[in-house]
C-alpha cells in the first residue's frame, strides 16, 4: 500500500490542478462573455441614438426617447440577469468606501463628499432616464447635437433652474499606462438672452458663456450603464424685469472631435416668458449695465426714419 501512496497523492494532485484551471478558465470565458455583452449592447446603443439625435418634433422625440430608453434599460437588466453585476448602480460609492478605508487618516474626506454629490447629481437623472419619466420642458437639434432643457422652475434661491442635458457631444477617452482612464469634452458653452417688452421692444440682454454649473462630462463614470456620450449641468439665472414678456433664447456649443474637426451647434427658443421668471412689479434688476444699440435693434416695429 506504502508503494501506492505516492501515486494516489500525484494524481490528487493533479486532478486538483485540473479542477483549478477549469475553474479558472470558466471565471475568465465568464468575465470575456461580460465584457463582449457590455460592448454589443454599447454598439447597438450608439448606432440607434445616431437618429434619435435628430429627430426635429419635440412631441415625436419625447416618445421615441422612452422607448429608446425602455429597450436600453431591458437590455441592462438582461445582462445583468445573465452575468450578473449591481443592480443598485452604486459601485462608484463602494469605490469610494474602499478608497476611504485606504486612505491616510488626517484626510478629512472633503474631496470623496465632493464626488459623492456628483454621483447623486448624475444618478437622479439616471433614474428618470430609467423609469422612462424624462419629459424635457423643450428640446433642439443642431449638427447631430441635441440639447434637452429638462425644466424651467425656479430654485431655492428664487432663481430661474435650467437642468440641461447635452447628447451626442464627441469625446475623448484617454488610458495612461497605469491603467486608468479619463474621458474628457471639449466643449465650450455661450447664451444670449433677449428680453422684450409687450410692444416687442428690447428691454434687456443677457450674454454668457462658460460651464453649466455642476456639469458632469462623463456621468457613466458615476453610474454605470448611464447612457453614454451625455453631458450633465445647469445654468442659474437671476429673475428677470416685470415688464418682460417675450424672449429669445440662443445657445452655442463649440466642440471640437478627438480626430480635430471642429463643430458648432446652435439652438434658439423663443416665447413668452413664464410668469415664474420674472421680478414682482416694482423689483429692481441688480447688475444690469447700460448700453448703446440702433434704434432698428431696440424697437424693430418702430417705422423707418424718414430721410
Amino acid at each position: 500500500m506504502k508503494r501506492y501512496f505516492g501515486i494516489i497523492v500525484a494524481v490528487l494532485g493533479v486532478s486538483a490542478g485540473i479542477v483549478f484551471a477549469m475553474r479558472k478558465w470558466d471565471a475568465k470565458n465568464a468575465e470575456s462573455a461580460r465584457e463582449l455583452n457590455m460592448v454589443r449592447i454599447r454598439a447597438e446603443y450608439l448606432e440607434r441614438a445616431a437618429w434619435l439625435r435628430n429627430v426635429p418634433d419635440q412631441k415625436a422625440y419625447i416618445d421615441e426617447n422612452q422607448t429608446f430608453m425602455t429597450w436600453y434599460f431591458k437590455e441592462v437588466t438582461e445582462h445583468l440577469n445573465k452575468h450578473g453585476g449591481n443592480r443598485d448602480f452604486d459601485d462608484y460609492l463602494k469605490e469610494l468606501d474602499e478608497r476611504a478605508a485606504k486612505a491616510k487618516k488626517d484626510d478629512d474626506g472633503t474631496g470623496a463628499e465632493k464626488k459623492k454629490e456628483v454621483y447623486a447629481y448624475t444618478r437622479k437623472v439616471f433614474d428618470v432616464l430609467k423609469k422612462k419619466e424624462y419629459s424635457p420642458w423643450w428640446t433642439a437639434t443642431n449638427q447631430g447635437i441635441r440639447l434637452d432643457i429638462v425644466s424651467a422652475d425656479t430654485g431655492p434661491d428664487g432663481r430661474i433652474h435650467l437642468p440641461l442635458v447635452v447628447w451626442g457631444l464627441p469625446r475623448d477617452s484617454r488610458t495612461d499606462d497605469k491603467n486608468i482612464t479619463r474621458v474628457t469634452v471639449n466643449a465650450a458653452f455661450k447664451f444670449n438672452w433677449k428680453l422684450y417688452d409687450e410692444k416687442q421692444k428690447l428691454v434687456a440682454e443677457i450674454p454668457g458663456e462658460g460651464g453649466p454649473d455642476s456639469r458632469v462630462d462623463w456621468p457613466d463614470r458615476f453610474v454605470k450603464f448611464f447612457p453614454p456620450m451625455v453631458v450633465l449641468g445647469h445654468y442659474d439665472i437671476d429673475k428677470l424685469p416685470a415688464e418682460v414678456k417675450t424672449a429669445d433664447i440662443e445657445w452655442t456649443i463649440s466642440a471640437r472631435s478627438p480626430t480635430g474637426g471642429d463643430i458648432m451647434a446652435t439652438f434658439s427658443w423663443k416665447g413668452d416668458v413664464p410668469a415664474a421668471w420674472k421680478m414682482a412689479e416694482g423689483e429692481v434688476w441688480k447688475g444690469a449695465t447700460d448700453s448703446v444699440r440702433p434704434e432698428e435693434e431696440i424697437n424693430p416695429t418702430a417705422p423707418p426714419k424718414k430721410k
